[in-house]
């Protein structure tokens, strides 16, 4: 049988054949938008904003996450470090950033509990503002002593501070940190107050500590590893609730009788609030898939952090526990932003 375009003659077997090329053209140029609406996301780069400087363990973190994912996704991840305003340059960037998947921020929990414990009047909020995915580390704290210093556990520590509290004082990283909030639960917990003297960073305290400018100082273990290793300060005791696994045997102040000291600084994964149930599930799940390979839990390890995940329900609940503990801690020691 005879197709009827080509009973009608060449110039209407032309016109059809054209229409048909059309037609599939249109479905393949409806094709990305079809998928796009079904959720096949990313389909372009995704932007991990970072709110310290290059170098620190939140940046490490940062990148090796973000490695990761871009691995899993199929997508790359650029890192964008926009420090300043102790993390609140980079929070409120993403904060106000569209809630599409393709802005995220990861960050300690400086930007989600400490900042709003000090500040009533922060461009963002902690809760509001995003829509936790997940906690990919925690770092431990410590509590440093100069070699020269005749304290070598918490025992002798508490008497020594108790004894004569003018001769001693504690250095921290910054005025209203982890790092300061830490030594204050440390000594509420103890019974005892000491001079804060706070420094423009973890290096500087460091270097005081260690030349004997200052007797004890609070850091994070990703900090202390180096220099505990190379001999040139002692450590006294961590502040979790369990030992810390690149340092077994430095004791906790729980075991010491102070199980009301459990404090440590922790990364989390967050993405602006309104951010699609499909994408934040995807971001979820590849979290805890990254999280489970002994590749990321050894880089992890290496860098004094413990890869500990927590998923997105858990996240909020931390942020819920910790944010009125945090300002109870700022009211009764007075700690003040820098």
């Amino acid at each position: 049988m005879t197709h009827p375009s080509l009973a009608a003659g060449p110039r209407r077997l032309i016109a059809w054949v054209l229409c048909g090329a059309l037609a599939g053209l249109l479905a393949l140029a409806v094709l990305p938008a079809r998928a796009q609406a079904a959720g096949a996301w990313p389909q372009r780069p995704i932007t991990l904003v970072v709110p310290f400087p290059p170098g620190g363990s939140a940046d490490v973190v940062g990148r090796l996450i973000g490695k990761h994912l871009g691995e899993r996704l199929g997508q790359p991840v650029v890192i964008d470090n926009r420090a300043g305003a102790g993390t609140i340059l980079g929070a409120s960037l993403v904060a106000k950033a569209p809630a599409d998947g393709y802005t995220l921020l990861i960050s300690s929990g400086s930007t989600f509990t400490v900042n709003p414990a000090l500040r009533p009047n922060l461009p963002y909020d902690p809760v509001k503002s995003f829509d936790p995915l997940g906690i990919v580390a925690r770092i431990p704290l410590i509590l440093l002593a100069n070699k020269s210093v005749p304290v070598n556990d918490v025992k002798g520590f508490v008497q020594a501070i108790k004894a004569r509290p003018e001769q001693y004082a504690y250095a921290s990283f910054g005025s209203g940190t982890t790092s300061q909030f830490t030594a204050e639960i440390v000594l509420h917990a103890v019974g005892a107050k000491l001079l804060h003297v706070p420094y423009k960073g973890s290096a500087p305290a460091m270097t005081d500590l260690i030349g004997g400018q200052v007797p004890f100082s609070v850091d994070t273990v990703t900090a202390a590893l180096p220099q505990l290793k190379a001999g040139k300060v002692k450590a006294i005791a961590v502040t979790t609730a369990r030992r810390a696994s690149q340092l077994p045997d430095v004791p906790t102040f729980a075991e010491a009788g102070y199980p009301e000291v459990d404090a440590d600084t922790w990364i989390m994964l967050v993405a602006p609030k309104g951010t699609p149930a499909p994408v934040r599930a995807t971001l979820e799940r590849t979290l805890a898939e990254i999280l489970a390979t002994p590749q990321a839990r050894e880089a992890l390890l290496a860098q004094g952090a413990e890869p500990r995940f927590a998923g997105a329900a858990e996240s909020v609940a931390q942020i819920d526990k910790e944010l009125p503990l945090m300002r109870a801690v700022a009211r009764r020691a007075n700690i003040q932003p820098d």
